[in-house]
């Protein structure tokens, strides 16, 4: 999501601040476009190696979805598949649009007049950054309960649940891209002129919406951090058991490290962005309505957060592919199945334990 410097629509366009063309200064914007490091040769290679390394870990998904017997596994490998396809499709969608108009390098202002293209642009940015966020904590929610509370369910989160819970997420996550469109805020060509996400003004639409989508995205990461850490300690302390002390629940463990990876990611990726949208508006606030620009320097560090966020989706798709227990047997070849979580608890009835077991 906006990988590379271009060139800027042109100027009577960009001077209307009521459409989607007029956000950033246009002035200088050929000249650091021409002295920019970005190329299109670099944005597709770029995108190329974001796209194969999600398909390559959505195979692997489908792959090991087939040969487990275990419904939380299962149910996790769901929601790991939603995050694989939500990161390669907003990947291929932002690509589809960007990288074409570094070669063509085509006037959004004649080609894109209504904002159209615009508006699904910035759609799109929002649609696909805000929905592993949110199935990040999804996730997180999920393993607290399974790992915090086994025995308040007799089964797991089965398949057609897993998934429908993924689509009610991509579902709010949509609700939410359509408000700008709905006439909440509005999206806008950003600098150098690439690509359309939400406007850093201090009018009262574009300030809501710009506080929602921060604030829903910082509430979405500290719900993740709370959960996998009681998650984590529980994990912990059982291991320190004297009685089960050499009782180690891999698949738990395993599965806890993929999510505080995708956590550890999405942190460093998400939060200098969210952080700089909030302080953004609420410092234009005294202001009222007088800005109609962004400063430049707002414009080169909105940029530059951005680029750190696509690499959530490039990097989200190598946790699950290194962290399996297939691949850290190989560098640790002592780690071997172990029993599972029912293990590790106090003796339960018979017929309970292999009922819960079996599930």
């Amino acid at each position: 999501m906006g990988w590379g410097e271009m060139e800027p629509p042109n100027g009577s366009a960009a001077g209307r601040s009521d459409t989607c063309f007029g956000v950033f200064n246009t002035s200088d914007s050929r000249d650091n476009a021409q002295n920019s490091i970005a190329s299109p040769w670099f944005s597709t290679a770029f995108g190329l190696i974001g796209l194969c390394s999600n398909l390559f870990a959505l195979c692997v998904l489908l792959s090991s979805s087939r040969k487990l017997s275990s419904r939380a596994r299962s149910s996790f490998l769901v929601f790991l598949c939603g995050l694989v396809v939500t990161d390669f499709m907003g990947l291929l969608v932002t690509a589809s649009v960007i990288i074409p108009y570094h070669f063509i390098k085509f006037t959004w202002a004649k080609v894109d007049p209504g904002c159209h293209l615009c508006n699904f642009l910035g759609f799109s940015m929002v649609f696909f950054g805000q929905c592993p966020l949110l199935l990040g904590a999804t996730m997180a929610g999920e393993r607290f309960f399974g790992i915090n509370h086994p025995f308040s369910r007799s089964t797991s989160i089965s398949k057609r649940r897993a998934w429908s819970i993924v689509g009610l997420v991509w579902g709010f996550s949509c609700l939410l891209g359509l408000l700008p469109v709905l006439g909440l805020g509005r999206y806008t060509l950003q600098y150098p002129g690439s690509w359309c996400f939400l406007t850093l003004l201090p009018d009262t639409g574009n300030v809501v919406f710009c506080l929602l989508f921060a604030l829903l995205g910082i509430f979405s990461v500290l719900l993740s951090f709370i959960f996998n850490t009681v998650s984590v300690v529980t994990l912990c302390r059982v291991y320190h058991d004297r009685e089960s002390v050499q009782r180690r629940r891999d698949s738990e463990v395993e599965m806890m490290v993929q999510l505080v990876g995708i956590m550890i990611i999405a942190t460093i990726c998400w939060m200098p962005l969210l952080i700089f949208i909030i302080q953004t508006v609420l410092q234009q606030l005294p202001a009222s309505g007088q800005i109609q620009m962004l400063p430049m320097e707002t414009q080169k560090m909105l940029l530059i957060y951005i680029r750190m966020v696509t690499w959530n989706q490039i990097l989200d798709p190598w946790v699950y592919i290194l962290f399996r227990r297939a691949v850290l047997q190989h560098v640790y070849p002592s780690l071997r199945p172990r029993p599972s979580i029912l293990s590790l608890y106090p003796v339960l009835n018979p017929s309970l334990g292999r009922k819960l077991t079996a599930d």
